[in-house]
């Protein structure tokens, strides 16, 4: 996780509450029109999690990569995880989550298996 103080001081993150193991923010993708996404960021349980929501929409995949690289280092894996359908929760359905157990880094697959770095098409 970055350190708290880099993320309160990203000018593209509002806070609106904060407590001990977390903070509610709107936050603005850099790339895009001016909508804002609401932003919920806790590090509590063992885990560091971030949902990112939009009233009508669900964030996309260069959206859920800005937010994470506005929480986490670059060196840092998250993951989005698909339960089994058992276990599914969907409190609010334009919402999705980033996790990271704290002290533990994932395992990942071999580079090969998922794509090609810098290979031009």
């Amino acid at each position: 996780m970055r350190d708290l103080q880099e993320i309160k001081a990203n000018p593209r993150i509002g806070i609106i509450q904060e407590s001990p193991d977390g903070l509610q923010a709107w936050w603005q993708h850099p790339k895009y029109k001016a909508t804002e996404m609401l932003v919920i960021f806790s590090w509590g349980g063992g885990w560091e999690h971030a949902s990112a929501s939009f009233k009508k929409r669900c964030p996309t995949w260069d959206e859920m990569c800005a937010v994470k690289e506005a929480f986490w280092r670059d060196d840092e894996c998250v993951i989005q995880f698909h339960p089994p359908k058992s276990e599914y929760v969907n409190n609010y359905p334009f919402c999705l989550h980033l996790w990271k157990k704290i002290g533990n880094d994932f395992e990942l697959p071999p580079s090969i298996y998922v794509g090609y770095k810098n290979k031009s098409y």
